[in-house]
């Protein structure tokens, strides 16, 4: 039973206002910092699935919509992307982005690892590694038509969402106590008593969106959206195949950061309230779509694999947090905060990692670099990085 691409808009929107429902209610979703979109539409493809066992009957989705909306939420990444603020984060925001990188290695090489001892793909490994963890939702739905089409892994959808909402769970799990481990042991404290500010952008609290700035958004991301599909053309051209999520990123940060030396009295976009609209409207919907239409029965053989993927890669990033990211960060307090962040990006998203280092500000005391340092490495270089990275490891292990 197909399902049109309005009806699919209908039903992501009412599975958006099941999660912020849900999410309301109940107090483990708030905790671990579950996004909406994630808990309505897990629960959405929970009774899809219900509907398979019980009748037969498969339904599936036209997400035609949903590859655009995709695109949209890039886009609008990029577009918040200054490289003025990159200075701000000092000498360990260039340690964290090379040893971040780094460590993208280890997280596909454990996942292929794995998955080759108990007789799966080893892309599944890779979905599993830096595809669903760092990379989170966005990524592993933006990566599973591709390794569905060109390597043949028809449920990448699900094994992605499956992994990433999982890291999720396990990242909001796993960071507080390390850095407070971190902390105890020893015997840090804040170097200052500044008040930060976590969660709104300057000025945006009294901003009134109106047609203008809304257009403006539109012109900007439409922009960027056609400027990054003509890229992945040319790319390919010269043999470099890139999603078109990652060249659309690109036109953005591009366009951000060119464009107010051309055009003086324009606002930059990464400061507009309307911009960020978009983005949580276009992510909230993206993930609905691709979450609710989860065939998850298909996962069934694969829950032992997946599992024993995932335990690894929690306890390898524990050790490596703890006797590597804290050294490297300076071993004082701000490391140990910026280690908090630090597990909850490397297994969820950006969110879980201000989440984590928000939970351990809040009783330990603040942390001005790291609120700069890490969603600086969340929501700029991880993706650019582990785009490169999860290309090697598709070339080598997709033959």
């Amino acid at each position: 039973m197909l399902i049109s691409s309005w009806e699919t808009l209908i039903i992501a929107i009412l599975v958006l206002f099941v999660g912020r429902f849900l999410n309301t209610h109940v107090a483990f979703f708030r905790h671990f910092n579950i996004p909406e979109p994630v808990t309505g539409g897990f629960l959405a493809s929970l009774v899809f699935t219900a509907i398979y066992i019980l009748t037969g009957l498969s339904i599936e989705f036209e997400l035609t919509m949903r590859d655009n909306l995709m695109l949209i939420f890039f886009s609008t990444i990029g577009l918040s992307s200054r490289f003025s603020t990159l200075k701000e984060g000092g000498i360990s925001l260039v340690i964290l982005m090379v040893v971040a990188s780094l460590f993208l290695f280890v997280q596909n090489g454990i996942g292929v690892t794995i998955a080759s001892l108990t007789g799966v793909d080893p892309l599944i490994g890779v979905v599993g590694g830096s595809i669903a963890l760092s990379g989170g939702h966005g990524t592993a739905i933006a990566w599973a038509p591709i390794l569905a089409e060109q390597f043949g892994l028809l449920n990448a959808t699900e094994i992605g969402a499956a992994c990433a909402t999982f890291g999720l769970i396990l990242g909001g799990l796993a960071g507080g106590p390390l850095a407070q481990r971190l902390i105890e042991k020893n015997n840090l404290s804040p170097a200052g008593t500044e008040h930060i500010t976590i969660g709104s952008r300057y000025g945006e609290e009294h901003e009134l969106i109106d047609a203008e700035m809304m257009l403006e958004t539109v012109l900007l991301f439409a922009i960027a959206i056609g400027a990054g599909l003509h890229a992945t053309v040319l790319l390919q051209k010269i043999g470099l195949f890139l999603p078109q999520y990652v060249t659309c990123l690109f036109t953005g940060i591009i366009l951000t950061n060119v464009l107010p030396y051309f055009l003086k009295n324009m606002k930059c976009p990464s400061d507009s309230s309307s911009l960020a609209l978009v983005s949580d409207l276009s992510l909230g919907l993206f993930l609905s779509m691709s979450l609710m239409s989860m065939q998850l029965w298909t996962l069934v053989d694969l829950a032992l694999p997946i599992l024993l993927i995932l335990m690894a890669q929690v306890l390898v990033l524990a050790l490596f947090t703890y006797w590597v990211i804290f050294r490297v960060l300076g071993s004082d307090y701000d490391a140990a905060v910026m280690s908090a962040g630090y597990m909850g990006m490397a297994l969820g998203a950006t969110p879980n990692a201000i989440a984590n280092m928000t939970a351990v500000t809040k009783h330990f005391g603040p942390s001005g670099k790291a609120f700069i340092v890490v969603p600086l490495i969340g929501a700029f270089f991880i993706d650019i990085t582990n785009a490169i990275v999860i290309q090697l490891f598709t070339g080598w292990y997709g033959g």
